[in-house]
């Protein structure tokens, strides 16, 4: 009997499988791939693999499929591009705008905010929160920028002149954790001042926790939701949803509070004489209102988390790469330094104001080549919601897209010389506008571009000319190319070590 049941079983399986994935597996053949398990596909590939083995893996599968191809994570279609032709037609379809799959993993954490909401509710929160993002906005957090990277520079202080190398990762990470805090939320969690506060070590494993389960074959099943680490990360969650939750209703009490006192006239007062009042993101959302209705407590702090977490881990990869690229290219670096001290001055102490920021044009350029060699995120993904064809080529519903910026940046078919160091690639002759831009998209590009990379670009450029005023960062002689770890963010999987030696303006 159980015989019976066992076979009836395994033919209910294969008539479900036919007709969930049948559709799919027969537009599969219109892609180049790597030959496949039934039901398991190419899962097993990311089995037990470490961050670093990810990037190996893609390189061979380019080496031997080419700029695009398929393969198959578990009975999940997915298709791989690294082809700007193809990308530019993929970013811009009204079909494929929404996260692929494994962004889901990081619902727990972020909700439904931007960086995961659908189609209606990104397109109505995106317009909506479009308006926090512009360069008058923007203006405010220069201060921030400035002031946090003041105090990193006083902590790098004890490491200058000691020819010791020091990994300049960890400390950078701090300092996007603080200025993330501050321009969010308008409070400190002064990070670089105590690295070991219970939220600053949340945000640090949640990351982790979460990331780590976009990549794992086992983890990636339901069956996460009973191990120790799905137990530990609703316990992260618990602190950073808490004090989230907890700035939310202190700060909008504060506001009714104001509103009902008649504070706001002392805010315009204030405005007159010329003292600027910063608004920090949750100010502003507070104000912002989606077909007539204020946001509630908790879609605000979706968007509050959001952008904690789109915004630290990013911005200390690209700065910590920049670092690296500035040191291993002296003369890039000192070309950067004279551009800093002509703009700014010559005094080290003297606050950045966006007017500088603005003039860094070789920094800039510099900043835009390490996001080519090293995007801060290799890879994005999408999910087709309705069949398409692109190119030529049918995507079926419910396929993942992933894009491969990473790859994409160091093809030569793109870029000549694509592993050399070359800031001018992004001005004048060589300027990477004359061709075709989706070849270059280190902040994605179509209508679910990144929202924040402006404020990225001014807060780096603030960072690394602060730091560039008062150091040299020079590489040890032991000095490699960093070992690249590619989760939802590139990191480098040993640190970035440089030695740092004080400027010789800083001894007069």
């Amino acid at each position: 009997m159980w015989m019976v049941l066992v076979l009836f079983a395994v033919v209910i399986g294969v008539v479900f499988l036919h007709w969930k994935y049948g559709r799919t597996y027969e537009v599969s053949k219109q892609y180049g791939g790597p030959p496949a398990l039934p039901i398991l596909g190419n899962g097993l590939w990311f089995l037990n693999k470490s961050p670093v083995e990810f990037i190996k893996i893609v390189d061979d599968l380019v080496a031997v499929y080419g700029d695009h191809f398929r393969f198959w994570q578990g009975p999940q279609f997915t298709i791989y591009v690294a082809n700007p032709t193809l990308l530019e037609s993929i970013l811009t379809n009204r079909h494929l705008t929404d996260k692929s799959s494994e962004y889901g993993f990081l619902t727990d954490w972020l909700g439904d905010g931007l960086l995961l909401s659908k189609r209606h509710k990104w397109h109505s929160r995106r317009k909506a929160i479009t308006p926090a993002f512009h360069f008058r906005i923007l203006d405010q957090f220069v201060e921030v920028f400035d002031r946090n990277a003041a105090v990193l520079v006083d902590i790098l202080e004890q490491y200058a002149d000691s020819n010791k190398s020091l990994d300049v990762f960890p400390f950078v990470l701090l300092y996007t954790l603080d200025v993330i805090c501050e321009s969010a939320m308008g409070t400190s969690v002064e990070a670089l001042r105590n690295a070991d506060s219970e939220y600053v070590l949340a945000v640090k494993e949640a990351a982790t926790i979460s990331i780590t389960r976009m990549f794992d074959f086992i983890r990636r099943t339901p069956f996460f939701y009973f191990t120790p680490s799905y137990m530990r990360l609703r316990k992260l969650l618990k602190i950073l949803h808490g004090y989230t939750d907890n700035v939310i209703i202190s700060r909008r009490k504060q506001l009714m509070e104001h509103a009902n006192n008649g504070s706001i006239s002392t805010e315009n007062e204030n405005i007159e004489l010329g003292l600027k009042k910063r608004e920090a993101f949750l100010d502003l959302l507070l104000q912002t209102k989606i077909d007539g209705k204020p946001l509630t407590n908790l879609e605000i702090r979706e968007e509050v988390d959001t952008f904690m977490f789109e915004g630290h881990d990013t911005t200390t990869s690209a700065v910590s790469f920049t670092l690296y690229n500035l040191a291993k290219y002296p003369a890039v670096q000192q070309k950067v330094y004279d551009e800093v001290i002509s703009v700014i001055g010559e005094d080290p102490a003297k606050q950045i104001e966006l007017s500088h920021l603005q003039d860094l044009n070789y920094l800039e350029m510099s900043i835009k080549e390490t996001l080519r060699l090293y995007p801060s995120v290799p890879m994005i993904g999408r999910r087709c919601v309705e069949e398409v064809t692109i190119e030529g080529k049918t995507i079926p519903a419910g396929a993942n897209i992933i894009i491969g910026i990473f790859t994409m940046g160091r093809d030569p078919n793109y870029f000549d010389n694509p592993l050399e160091f070359i800031p001018e690639r992004f001005g004048g002759e060589m300027s990477l506008e004359k061709f075709n831009p989706y070849k270059y998209i280190p902040f994605s590009a179509g209508p679910r571009n990144c929202i924040g990379q402006k404020f990225a670009i001014n807060e780096m450029k603030s960072v690394i000319s602060k730091l560039l005023r008062h150091y040299e960062f020079v590489l040890p002689k032991d000095g490699t190319e960093p070992l690249l770890a590619s989760e939802l963010i590139l990191k480098p999987h040993r640190g970035v070590p440089l030695q740092i030696r004080r400027r010789n303006i800083n001894r007069i």
